[in-house]
């Protein structure tokens, strides 16, 4: 798996930390991996929910895939407005929310690559009774160590 660009943005936070937790380092982290908007969105309000409870932040992971023609740092999708869009979404939060975008070729692989071990994942999908590709990156993630949470979306 090759990666070209991991872009971070960080915005600051939307109001400040009620957390007693005193090191941000320490603090609990809930992984979003951008997967439809409706799944996106059903998964950003679970992790907030999730995030109020526990004290913890939350990164959303982008994983943005590069065509083979193309060279690996020359996305279809201008990075620029993908930056703008998500540090919209990251500044509207009433957690603290960082935004990691990664240009790649194949998701899968590059999800695994960055999740920390153990980690707790929230994911988007729609309801449906077959397994949708969310579902099936969700038990890849599952097997790799991963706890995965699965916000559904009609």
């Amino acid at each position: 798996m090759a990666l070209a660009l991991e872009k971070t943005i960080n915005p600051g936070l939307a109001r400040p930390a009620e957390s007693p937790v005193p090191s941000i380092e320490k603090r609990l982290n809930i992984d979003v991996v951008l997967t439809s908007v409706e799944g996106t969105l059903a998964a950003l309000r679970k992790a907030g929910d999730l995030a109020m409870q526990l004290g913890a932040r939350i990164t959303i992971l982008v994983p943005q895939i590069v065509p083979q023609p193309l060279p690996l740092d020359s996305p279809p999708v201008l990075l620029d407005w993908s930056e703008r869009r998500f540090e919209v979404i990251a500044r509207n939060s009433t957690v603290e929310t960082t935004v990691h975008i990664y240009l790649c070729r194949d998701r899968d692989a590059t999800l695994c690559s960055i999740l920390k071990p153990n980690g707790l994942v929230v994911l988007g999908s729609p309801k449906r009774w077959w397994p949708t590709s969310e579902k099936r990156l969700a038990n890849k993630l599952r097997k790799a160590g991963h706890e995965v949470v699965i916000a559904e979306t009609e």
